[in-house]
């Protein structure tokens, strides 16, 4: 008996499907919000590209705020494999972040919120850093509080009417 449920274990295990995390893609003129259908790279501020289980391409947000809105709000993320946001401690440029090589892991970065630095919708943004460090200077500078990942209020990503004061 032992035997068989060692053996049905090894089949089911053998079954299961291996799910690759993609790598984040380059970001083009050809992004478009998943939102606004506006072009992504003509937005000021952190992006943010999700890859979702049988999709092939990124879905593009013009803001970071937007990707995590997108991952929590019920009937949106079906299978989210991953998230990238700009790490904005690498960034050249708040309006123009480089198209590559700067994106990290959603739930890897700090974010800065309360700021009075906008996102590419002109709304409050959750701006992502890898280093806790260039957060804080970030935060001493334009104002807000650093928080990580898990730590973000489901109330501050979805907004309110007051944020565009």
């Amino acid at each position: 008996m032992r035997f068989f449920f060692c053996l049905l274990a090894l089949l089911l295990t053998g079954c299961q499907e291996e799910v690759k995390i993609p790598e984040p893609e380059t970001l083009t003129r050809a992004a478009e919000g998943h939102y606004c259908n506006m072009i992504v790279s003509d937005h000021p501020g952190p992006k943010a590209q999700l890859f979702e289980k049988g999709q092939s391409h990124a879905l593009w947000f013009t803001s970071v705020r937007d990707a995590l809105a997108y991952n929590i709000l019920p009937g949106e993320a079906q299978q989210v494999l991953a998230i990238y946001v700009h790490d904005m401690g690498q960034a050249t440029s708040w309006n123009k972040p480089q198209a590559d090589g700067i994106w990290i892991r959603a739930e890897a970065a700090f974010y800065v919120i309360d700021s009075r630095r906008r996102g590419g919708m002109g709304a409050k943004e959750t701006i992502p850093f890898r280093d806790k460090e260039k957060a804080g200077q970030f935060a001493g500078e334009f104002g807000g509080r650093v928080v990580t990942y898990e730590n973000i209020s489901p109330d501050y990503i979805l907004g309110d009417a007051r944020e565009y004061d």
